[in-house]
């Protein structure tokens, strides 16, 4: 065998032991990338609607953001970005679309992973466009009152569950 052209090692039993290797690299890499069960979540609507907002990056935080049950003020070097219900905004400012909100039933362990994913994929998945805010006990999600409809049909039958 040594000192023989790769095609002529592999005939007979070479090749029987080469293509034996071969196919138990390839189970074990398709067993590390098989997918992981999906969480089944449980999620409840807050009340109302909701809308984002952005801010120029040096701007004051307005006293209407800060009102509410849910509130999410975000400072960075490029702007100040503001969720808050919808009602609490002056009428001078463009709210644009209004969202809902889809509180996911945390807390969640940093350490326990995938859990917005098994969440969000089957709105991805199905052209529903989202906005997702995670803070230190659980996630929330945001989807344009135009897809809400969808948006609940999409995650019951992805198993998550809708609370009241």
């Amino acid at each position: 065998m040594w000192g023989q052209p790769p095609s002529a090692v592999r005939s007979g039993e070479a090749r029987r032991l080469l293509e034996a290797k071969e196919m138990h690299l390839t189970d074990r890499e398709s067993e590390s990338r098989a997918p992981r069960p999906k969480h089944q979540l449980k999620f409840r609507q807050l009340p109302g609607f909701y809308t984002i907002i952005r801010l120029a990056p040096g701007a004051t935080t307005p006293d209407w953001a800060t009102k509410g049950d849910f509130t999410s003020i975000t400072r960075t070097t490029n702007e100040l970005s503001i969720v808050c219900l919808a009602n609490n905004i002056p009428k001078e400012i463009d709210t644009g679309p209004r969202w809902i909100c889809l509180k996911l039933e945390g807390p969640f362990a940093f350490s326990q992973t995938g859990v917005l994913l098994s969440f969000i994929e089957p709105l991805s998945n199905n052209g529903i466009p989202i906005f997702a805010i995670s803070t230190y006990d659980t996630d929330y999600v945001f989807v344009q009152e135009e897809f809400v409809g969808a948006a609940i049909g999409t995650l019951h039958e992805a198993g998550h569950m809708l609370g009241t």
